[in-house]
């Protein structure tokens, strides 16, 4: 038998009502701040990767799914989804047309990496970006934005943690500073340690292997080689953060790796899905556009994973959905009914915006009764044969047993029925 590829997941009818309530729930949030959705293909020109996100980071380096098309380009399967906003901002000249974008996005992701729990080979993101802001106020925007989500889920075992990267001169002192440190140790160090050393020494910061962690204790921190514009801007995004009663934790051990980013870092981590703690983050890219061939352009952004959402959702036994439950399901008892009642049902769903069901296996009425309670119908529609010789229905209301004898070819009259009983349980 196949099986789905390893590292990728069937999202089945039973689990299908979680994930349109949680996007529901992002759509809505993120259009009461004023963002707007934007969708990119999911793949794109190896080359915007490679750019956009760094050659010497892991994600382009080993977990990209990459290949040739038939015209021999190479072609690359989305790992995020900043780049792609990016590119598409700088293709359809946006900024030109509206000096601020807000914009989010949500769809799959795939990267080659060793599958565990909450994290797989396609996994979807939802992701937000202000782009055109330079100041302190966009960074906290986004921040609230991402914090408004997890609270409206009803979650609450997460922390806020903070850092700032400082400008793109601090970032060069402290880079300095890093290699300067690690080098007499760097032979003891892991091979990837090795290579970044020279190419992205803030990475080294990330590494979990057992060789590094002597040296990552006493290693310097980027705090201490902050310039005062730096520090001053910092300042400024906690005090609007505790403006807004948004708790946070300021982690100076928390990086970002590649040149373009600067000022602002953040995580939302949770301590209830182990090892795979973070539950999404972001910060600010002001030099993104330029690596893509585009001028100077501050944005800040993020990503939550939904599927780590869904994982924390459960975990804190928390419901945002409920199944879909069935308005009316029509059982029919013979071969002249069928006809019948598929026709009650289509007349039903092209009159109304109720779910209406109908039998396909030719069941007897117990089994029609029990695949009605399955789907939690709130009415059976019965027609037999006396129901079809007499031109009518029985309806019959599932929770209390009420039942009641109407016109079959009077729809308005089922419809008021049917409203009226809905009305009443509401």
């Amino acid at each position: 038998m196949i099986q789905a590829v390893r590292g990728t997941k069937d999202i089945l009818p039973s689990e299908i009502s979680t994930w349109h309530s949680l996007e529901e729930l992002l759509r809505r949030i993120a259009g009461q701040f004023g963002f707007q959705e934007i969708r990119t293909p999911i793949f794109e020109h190896t080359e915007l990767f490679a750019r956009g996100i760094g050659e010497t980071t892991d994600i382009v380096g080993k977990e990209m799914y990459t290949f040739f098309d038939q015209s021999q380009t190479s072609l690359t399967l989305r790992p995020e989804a900043t780049a792609s906003i990016a590119r598409a901002v700088l293709e359809h000249t946006l900024l030109e047309k509206n000096p601020l974008l807000r914009l989010w996005y949500m769809g799959p992701m795939f990267r080659q990496e060793r599958p565990q729990k909450g994290r797989f080979r396609q996994f979807h993101q939802f992701d937000a970006e202000l782009i055109g802001s330079s100041y302190p106020e966009a960074d906290v925007e986004i921040i609230a934005l991402a914090y408004t989500l997890l609270r409206s889920l009803g979650l609450s075992s997460f922390e806020l943690h903070l850092n700032s990267l400082g400008s793109i001169s601090s970032r060069m002192r402290y880079r300095a500073a890093l290699q300067q440190y690690f080098r007499p140790h760097i032979a003891a160090m892991s091979d990837d340690s090795k290579q970044r050393i020279e190419t992205n020494p803030l990475r080294i910061l990330d590494s979990k292997h057992p060789d590094d962690t002597p040296f990552l204790r006493d290693a310097p921190q980027l705090i201490d080689y902050l310039d005062d514009e730096s520090r001053n801007y910092f300042e400024h995004v906690q005090k609007l953060l505790t403006a807004l009663e948004i708790p946070y934790i300021v982690d100076y051990h928390l990086v970002r790796g590649l040149d373009y980013y600067c000022h602002t870092a953040f995580e939302f981590i949770t301590s209830r899905l182990g090892a795979q703690n973070a539950l999404g983050g972001g910060g600010r890219y002001d030099g993104l556009f330029e690596q893509l061939g585009g001028k100077h352009t501050p944005a800040i952004g993020f990503a939550f994973g939904i599927e780590r959402l869904l994982l924390l959702l459960s975990e804190e036994n928390k419901a945002v959905s409920k199944a879909q439950r069935t308005d009316v399901y029509i059982i029919t008892l013979d071969d002249e009914s069928r006809a019948i009642g598929m026709r009650l049902a289509q007349h039903l769903r092209s009159t109304s915006n109720f779910i209406v069901a109908t039998d396909t296996l030719r069941r007897s009425l117990k089994a029609q009764m029990r695949d009605a309670d399955r789907t939690q119908s709130r009415f059976v529609a019965i027609i037999g044969e006396n129901e079809r010789l007499n031109n009518t229905i029985i309806l019959k209301e599932m929770a209390s047993g009420a039942q009641q004898l109407l016109p079959l070819d009077n729809i308005p009259t089922l419809l008021r029925a049917l409203d009226t009983t809905a009305v009443e349980q509401s």
